[in-house]
C-alpha cells in the first residue's frame, strides 16, 4: 500500500519494508534520537473549514498545509540541543549521539514515520513475528505535540519499551502507567493546568464560567479534571460547549454564552481551534469579557498580534515555566543559517549536506526563529537531556569514556532514576513519568492597540503547592477596567448567610435558594455548602447554627449547692428524729407519751430516719443500685409511717365510740396486738409489691435528652406495678385520713385530727406538685422535685404530728399530768350529745 509516496510491503524473513521514506532533518550518530514535530499545520492558517460540505477532494500532503515557524524553531531547539551534548565531553564522552526528525502534519500521513522509528538499525524493516536480537533505529522519541497524535502513536513504542519523552503531551490519560509504561514528559500533566486555572477563578472569585474546548483528547481530559475541580471550589460551569470544524457554525457558542450571561471563559484547546474562535469573537464584536487561556495558546504571537485583540476584553492564561533564552541557541541558529546559503541547499541535489529536506524551511530567516515563541524551548531541550542522561546511566560512563556503543541500549529504566540540573532547573521524573509542574500566569498587557504577555504570577508544584497573583500588574484601558472590576460579582446567586443551606434551583449548583438549618442540625460551608448536617447524640445546635457544641450533663452533683441544702434538710430530719425519740425514752411514761402511741411512737421515728436516707440517693451519677433503692426505701419506709397513724387514729376513736357498742371485737383487737398485725400487714404488702416491682422491670438509669443538656435520671421500670404502689400509699393516706376526720369531736389531749389531717395535706400537696412539674416541664431542675417531695412528707409528720407532743413536754409540761388528761376525758364525758 502507499500514501503520499510513503510504501509498507511484507518482506522476507517476516519483516514490514517501508519505503522512500525520506525524514526532514537528520543526523547520523551512535544512537538516534527520533523527533515527531507538526512542520506543516493542517488547519492552514484559517481554522477549521468554512464550508466543508462543499470542499473538494484534496491530496492529502504535508507541504499544502500551512508551514509552522514555531514548530521549525522547536525543532532547531533539539538539533541544538543533540549538538551541544555531542559538542561535550562530559554527558557522552566518546559516544555521538543523531536524529531523525519527521514531519507529523497528520495522523494518516504521518503514521509511516512513527513506523520508521521502530524499523531494525541498518535493515529498514520491522520484525513482524520474531523479535530476537531486535535493535530499534532510535533509542527514543521526542513528540509529537498534540495529546491525540501522541496517545495515537504511543502504543507502538510501547510494545517495544522504546520510551517517548515528549514536550506538548499533557493528557491525563498518558500519566497511567499500565497504558503507557515508558512514557516520559518534560512539560506537566493538564491535572495541574486546571488546578492553577482553578487557582485563578478562586482568586477573583469569578464562579459563574464557561469552558471552551476543541474536539480533541487535550480538551475533553481537561474538561473531565475541571468539573472534578470546581465543585469543591464553589464554582459553576454555567455553559459548556465544543469549537465546531466548522467555522460557520462558531457564532453559536457566543449567542450561548451571551444568553448564560457568562463574562468569564475558559478556552481550554489547540491553537488550530482558538485562532478561528478569537477571529470570530472579533468579528462579531465581543467584548468586555474575561478570557482564561490554556498553554497552549496564551504565548501565541500570531494571536496576540491580531488587529482588534484588545477589544475582546481582558486575557489571562497559564503557560509552563519560561526561562530565559537557552545559551548558545541564537548563534546555532545564526550558524546554521548561514550554512544553509552556503552550502546551497536550495538546489535539490546538495540537500543532503544540510541535513534537512525541507523546502518551506529554507526561505526562513534566523530572525524569524529566533523571535518565535519560546514556550516550549526549555522543555524540549530538556528531553533530549534527559534521554542522554539516561544513556549516561545505561552506558556507565565515566569521566573520559562510555561503553562500547554497540550495546543495546535500553534507557526506559534508567530515564525513572533521572534526576539532574539543567540551568538551575531539576529535571525529575514522578511514578507516572510526570515533572513537577511550573506554570507562569501571564497578562495580555494591551496599550496603544498593541499587546504584550506580561507575566503577573506563578503556580508550583513542587516542594509544595503554591500560588500567587500580583493583581497590580493587571493593566486595563478605560472600556475594560469597568467589567474587569464587576466581573468578581457576577454570580447566579447571592451567597447565603453563615448557618444556612444552598437548595439548588435549577441545573446549575450556583444557581440555588438559601434555606436555615433547622434545631439540631449544623452546616459546614467548606466541606459541603448543601447539606446541614445532624449534630451527634450528645451534641445540639440552634437553628442557623455552623457548628455544634456538647450537650450539658446534668445530675444533682453532690457539690452542688442544691444538692448540699438537700442532704443537710435530710440529714436535719435524722437528728431531729432521733432526738425526740430520746425525748419520748425519756417521758415514756408520761400520758402524753402513751397517748402518742407509745412504742408506736418510736417505731414511726425509726421509720421516718430510714425514709430520709432516700433523699441521698438522689445526689450523684445514677446507678441501676441507685435507681432500685431510691424509691423503694421512702415509700417501704413512709407506708409504715402511714400505717402507724392510721391504727393510732383507729385506735382512739375505737376507745371513745366503738369499744362500749363493741365490746367483744374491741378485746379481740387489745389481746391479739391488732395495730401491729395491721401495721406489719400494709409494710409486708407495700414490700411485697416493690420487690415485684424490682423482680419485672425495675427502675433503670435514664438519658433525658432535651434541647442543650442531658439529663441523668432514673426511669420507673414496669410502670402498672408503680401505679399500684402508688395508689396503695395513696388509699393508706386517705384512711388515715377518714379515722383522723372520724376523731374531731374527741377530748382535747387524745383529738390527733388536726395533726394528722396537716401531714397528710402536706404528704398529697408536695407530691401533687411533683407530679405536675414531671408532667408539664423537663428540665435539670426537676431532679430536685422529688426529693423535695420526699422531705416535705417527712416534715409533714415531724409538724404535725410529733412538734404538739414535743411542745407539751417541754414547754408546758403541766398538761402532761395525769390528772390534766383524767379532766379532759370528764369534760368529754359530760357533753350531751
Amino acid at each position: 500500500t502507499s500514501v503520499d509516496g510513503e510504501h509498507f510491503s511484507l518482506g522476507s524473513n517476516n519483516s514490514l519494508l517501508l519505503r522512500n521514506l525520506q525524514c526532514c532533518f537528520f543526523l547520523d550518530g551512535d544512537y538516534i534520537v527520533g523527533g515527531l514535530f507538526q512542520l506543516h499545520e493542517k488547519y492552514g492558517g484559517t481554522g477549521p473549514a468554512t464550508d466543508t460540505e462543499n470542499r473538494k477532494p484534496e491530496v492529502l500532503q504535508c507541504h499544502r498545509f500551512k508551514f509552522s515557524s514555531a514548530s521549525y524553531q522547536q525543532i532547531q531547539v533539539m538539533r541544538f540541543a543533540i549538538e551541544e551534548i555531542n559538542n561535550s565531553t562530559l554527558l557522552l564522552p566518546g559516544v555521538s549521539l543523531g536524529y531523525e526528525i519527521f514531519d507529523y502534519c497528520s495522523d494518516l500521513l504521518s503514521y509511516g514515520a512513527a513506523l520508521e522509528f521502530l524499523t531494525q538499525k541498518g535493515r529498514g524493516a520491522i520484525p513482524v513475528w520474531n523479535g530476537t536480537n531486535y535493535r530499534p533505529k532510535v533509542i527514543s522519541v521526542t513528540g509529537p505535540f498534540g495529546s491525540s497524535q501522541t496517545i495515537s502513536v504511543a502504543p507502538l513504542y510501547m510494545s517495544e519499551m522504546i520510551p517517548m519523552v515528549t514536550h506538548g503531551a499533557t493528557s491525563v490519560q498518558l500519566s497511567s502507567k499500565n497504558r503507557f509504561p515508558s512514557f516520559f514528559r518534560t512539560i506537566p500533566s493538564d491535572k495541574y493546568q486546571v488546578e492553577s486555572i482553578v487557582r485563578i477563578l478562586q482568586q477573583f472569585n469569578w464562579n459563574w464560567v464557561a469552558f471552551i474546548g476543541g474536539d480533541n483528547d487535550y480538551s475533553r481530559d481537561a474538561l473531565t479534571v475541571f468539573q472534578d475541580k470546581i465543585r469543591p471550589a464553589n464554582i459553576c460551569l454555567a455553559y459548556q460547549d465544543t469549537i465546531p470544524q466548522n467555522q460557520s457554525l462558531i457564532g453559536r457558542l457566543f449567542n450561548n454564552i451571551a444568553m448564560f450571561n457568562v463574562q468569564v471563559i475558559v478556552v481550554f484547546a489547540n491553537v488550530e481551534f482558538v485562532i478561528p474562535f478569537i477571529q470570530k469573537a472579533i468579528d462579531l464584536r465581543v467584548k468586555e469579557k474575561i478570557w482564561i487561556a490554556s498553554e497552549t495558546w496564551s504565548m501565541n504571537q500570531e494571536l496576540i498580534k491580531k488587529s482588534q485583540i484588545e477589544r475582546i476584553g481582558t486575557v489571562l492564561g497559564v503557560t509552563v515555566q519560561r526561562h530565559k533564552d537557552l545559551r548558545g541557541f541564537d548563534e546555532f541558529i545564526n550558524n546554521t543559517v548561514k550554512s544553509r546559503h552556503e552550502n546551497a541547499c536550495t538546489d535539490m541535489d546538495l540537500k543532503e549536506r544540510c541535513g534537512q529536506i525541507c523546502s518551506d524551511c529554507n526561505s526562513t530567516s534566523a530572525q524569524t526563529i529566533i523571535g518565535e515563541d519560546p514556550t516550549y524551548s526549555f522543555v524540549i531541550y530538556s528531553a533530549v537531556y534527559a534521554v542522554a542522561h539516561a544513556l549516561h546511566n545505561v552506558l556507565r560512563c565515566g569521566t573520559g569514556n562510555c561503553a562500547n556503543s554497540e550495546i543495546i541500549a535500553y534507557p526506559y529504566m534508567a530515564l525513572k532514576q533521572v534526576k539532574f540540573k539543567l540551568d538551575n532547573q531539576s529535571i525529575e521524573f514522578d511514578e507516572n513519568g510526570d515533572p513537577p509542574a511550573h506554570y507562569d500566569i501571564v497578562h495580555w498587557d494591551c496599550k496603544n492597540k498593541t499587546c504584550s504577555n506580561v507575566d503577573i504570577g506563578s503556580y508550583l508544584t513542587n516542594p509544595t503547592p503554591s500560588f500567587h497573583i500580583n493583581e497590580t500588574l493587571i493593566h486595563c484601558d478605560i472600556l475594560s477596567c469597568s467589567y474587569f472590576l464587576q466581573a468578581p460579582v457576577l454570580q447566579c446567586s447571592s451567597e447565603c448567610k453563615s448557618g444556612s443551606r444552598r437548595v439548588q434551583t435549577g441545573f446549575h449548583t450556583c444557581c440555588f435558594e438559601c434555606e436555615i438549618c433547622s434545631d439540631g442540625k449544623y452546616i459546614n460551608h467548606t466541606a459541603d455548602p448543601y447539606s446541614c448536617i445532624a449534630c451527634q447524640k450528645d451534641e445540639w445546635a440552634r437553628n442557623g447554627s455552623t457548628s455544634c457544641t456538647k450537650r450539658s450533663i446534668e445530675y444533682l452533683h453532690s457539690d452542688a449547692s442544691l444538692a448540699i441544702f438537700l442532704m443537710f434538710q435530710a440529714s436535719s430530719i435524722i437528728l431531729i428524729s432521733m432526738a425526740i425519740l430520746v425525748l419520748f425514752l425519756c417521758k415514756n411514761d408520761t400520758p402524753v407519751v402513751k397517748s402518742a402511741g407509745g412504742r408506736l411512737c418510736f417505731f414511726m421515728l425509726c421509720c421516718l430516719s430510714m425514709s430520709s436516707i432516700s433523699v441521698f440517693l438522689y445526689i450523684g451519677k445514677p446507678t441501676e443500685a441507685i435507681c432500685t433503692l431510691r424509691n423503694s426505701v421512702f415509700v417501704v419506709f413512709y407506708v409504715a409511717c402511714l400505717s402507724c397513724l392510721a391504727v393510732r387514729s383507729f385506735q382512739i376513736v375505737c376507745i371513745f365510740k366503738m369499744a362500749a357498742k363493741l365490746p367483744k371485737a374491741y378485746d379481740f383487737w387489745v389481746k391479739h396486738g391488732g395495730q401491729w398485725i395491721t401495721i406489719i400487714t400494709t409494710t409486708v404488702i407495700m414490700l411485697f409489691l416493690c420487690i415485684l416491682w424490682i423482680a419485672i422491670e425495675g427502675p433503670k438509669p435514664n438519658q433525658i435528652t432535651l434541647y442543650s443538656e442531658v439529663i441523668l435520671d432514673c426511669t420507673y421500670g414496669v410502670i402498672p406495678i408503680f401505679y399500684v404502689i402508688v395508689l396503695f400509699a395513696v388509699l393508706l393516706g386517705i384512711a388515715c385520713f377518714s379515722f383522723a376526720y372520724m376523731g374531731t369531736d374527741l377530748p382535747k389531749n387524745y383529738n390527733e385530727g388536726k395533726s394528722i389531717t396537716f401531714s397528710l395535706l402536706i404528704f398529697f400537696i408536695s407530691w401533687v406538685i411533683s407530679l405536675t412539674v414531671h408532667l408539664s416541664t423537663k428540665g435539670k431542675h426537676t431532679l430536685s422535685v422529688n426529693p423535695f417531695s420526699v422531705l416535705c412528707s417527712l416534715y409533714g409528720i415531724l409538724f404535725g404530728y410529733f412538734f404538739p407532743k414535743c411542745y407539751i413536754i417541754i414547754i408546758t409540761p403541766e398538761r402532761n399530768t395525769a390528772a390534766y388528761f383524767q379532766t379532759a376525758i370528764q369534760s368529754y364525758t359530760l357533753q350531751p350529745r
